[in-house]
């Protein structure tokens, strides 16, 4: 729960940079969260976040 916690406020900032930089439109936006939110309702749900905390875990494993 942390981990996915986490990482929507990081993707929520990487959002609201990209849109108060005009990278970003408000219609695709609106469109990837519609679509991220419907697929997190679908059977891809939990190999998508099975995945994530793999890469939580190589990257925590990672010594710099």
């Amino acid at each position: 729960m942390a981990m996915s916690l986490s990482v929507v406020v990081l993707l929520a900032i990487v959002v609201f940079v990209l849109l108060r930089n005009g990278t970003l439109r408000i219609l695709p936006a609106l469109a990837a969260a519609g679509f991220g939110f419907f697929l997190a309702s679908t059977g891809l749900a939990d190999p998508i976040n099975s995945a994530a905390g793999g890469l939580a875990d190589l990257l925590a494993r990672i010594n710099l």
